[in-house]
């Protein structure tokens, strides 16, 4: 796989690889032409998993490389990875303040965001879209770090990176068609909503490693970004949407520490 990516400019390597995650966004979604419910507790420990990957990927491909590149390019690292890491918590705090959104599960008077008479199925996909942004940028920036040279990103991690996050990409497309199935709409138009949560990802991929590749002294900041940004969606909508009921709070627990177990094993192995 790395001989194959390594033919092709790292803008390339970037929309390959949020392809990936974005067909697992559609294999998750696919779940909606088998069945027309999933076991809750499963569903939470899914969204668990993903929280885990995410955390594990914000420091291992992430936090620690950009720390480390910040060294490089004779940058203060600390100071680098804060506004990096707050700017992208700040930057998803906006988007989820103004971007009208509705988390699965709850009742559209609860929708966030500005207020709207956007249906309910638009309002649910963009709810799992505010996910996916931190992530296609965070593949992006990955490839983008690999294609400016320097010592600290290598196309390994950046694989890793993108297999994490597709691993984890896979409850949240099943989180889109599943509530919508349930609601009455026709398997075609839930499965469509569902994988095109995710079609962002290509996008933020694409953007992400062209702006870096074009400024190189701000690869330290965009790392600690996506980081942020990262954990900005775990902390306010995975963690809580998984633990919602207490009785499966301890399962859920246990598949975030599997999630970031596995997330760890990728980066080690392959970075």
């Amino acid at each position: 796989m790395i001989d194959f990516l390594q033919q092709f400019s790292p803008v390339t390597q970037a929309l390959f690889a949020t392809l990936f995650t974005w067909g697992v966004t559609a294999a998750g979604a696919a779940l909606v032409f088998i069945t027309k419910t999933i076991n809750q507790k499963f569903m939470d420990s899914t969204l668990g998993f993903a929280a885990g990957v995410m955390i594990a990927a914000s420091f291992w491909s992430l936090l620690s490389p950009g720390i480390e590149m910040a060294e490089q390019l004779g940058q203060t690292p600390w100071l680098s990875a804060v506004i990096g890491f707050m700017g992208g918590g700040i930057f998803m705090r906006l988007i989820d303040k103004f971007l009208p959104h509705l988390h699965p599960g709850l009742a559209t008077n609860k929708a966030e965001g500005v207020k709207t008479s956007w249906q309910r199925s638009t309002l649910l996909v963009l709810a799992i879209t505010l996910h996916n942004i931190p992530e296609g940028l965070a593949v992006g920036v990955a490839f983008g770090a690999v294609g400016a040279g320097l010592p600290s990103a290598t196309i390994g991690g950046a694989i890793a990176l993108a297999i994490g996050i597709g691993l984890q990409n896979f409850p949240e497309g099943t989180a889109v068609s599943m509530p919508l199935r349930r609601e009455g709409l026709p398997k075609g138009k839930s499965f469509f909503m569902g994988q095109a949560s995710g079609i962002v990802e290509p996008i933020a991929g694409v953007f992400g490693a062209l702006f870096v590749m074009k400024m190189q002294s701000i690869l330290p900041y965009a790392l600690c970004f996506a980081a942020g940004a990262m954990i900005f969606v775990v902390v306010e909508e995975l963690i809580p949407e998984s633990q919602r009921k207490y009785e499966n709070i301890d399962t859920v627990t246990m598949a975030t520490m599997i999630g970031f177990s596995v997330m760890m094993i990728l980066d080690v192995a392959l970075g």
